[in-house]
């Protein structure tokens, strides 16, 4: 079976589900493409939120965006999109993109969390709008990559049915340390 690109299905879903004006959300932004495409996507009446722990994330996307006034980039992690995002916006988030991992060209020892990427996606899905989409792509490959894999699919598991349709693409089912994408799309009221 030949790998596939999950950044492209993701892109997909998240651009049949955003429309102008809407507010979107970057848990990851590394270095801005999916920051950029959200962008593009919302328009100059919408707005995205970008969160990064890394400092040097948040420049390398600053610099990707240039002056595009309906982002802002927050340096912190994306276990806080709840605090920082204003409370009136809650339940009107209509896409959340989360691409786990490290940041490319940067220290790979810094990575993404198993707690933190859970803790965020529990407040991703409370913050979501009824029809909005959560799309996290995950790297069980590299070191820790395989237990927050795991974990994000166990959380996924957890979600009530009721209020969320969860699906699961892989790059490469043979491959077990081929990345996943896990799609949530929230099709009931707030949970």
């Amino acid at each position: 079976m030949q790998r596939i690109s999950l950044l492209k299905p993701a892109h997909e879903l998240i651009g049949n589900t955003l429309r102008v004006g809407d507010i979107a959300v970057d848990a990851t932004v590394g270095n801005g493409h999916d920051t950029a495409f959200l962008a593009g996507q919302v328009g100059p009446s919408g707005w995205v939120y970008g969160f990064d722990s890394q400092q040097d994330a948040i420049a390398a996307t600053s610099a990707k965006l240039g002056m595009q006034a309906r982002v802002t980039l927050i340096h912190a992690g994306h276990a806080d999109m709840s605090a920082k995002i204003p409370v009136h916006l809650h339940g009107k988030i209509r896409a959340c993109m989360f691409n786990l991992g490290y940041l490319p060209g940067g220290d790979k020892r810094i990575i993404t969390t198993t707690d933190s990427t859970l803790a965020a996606l529990t407040d991703a899905s409370r913050i979501l709008a009824t029809g909005g989409v959560i799309t996290v792509i995950a790297y069980p490959g590299h070191q820790g990559g395989y237990k927050e894999t795991e974990q994000v699919k166990n959380g996924c598991g957890q979600l009530d049915a009721g209020q969320f349709n969860v699906q699961a693409v892989y790059s490469d089912e043979s491959n077990a340390e081929a990345p996943r994408l896990f799609v949530i799309c929230k099709t009931g009221g707030a949970i």
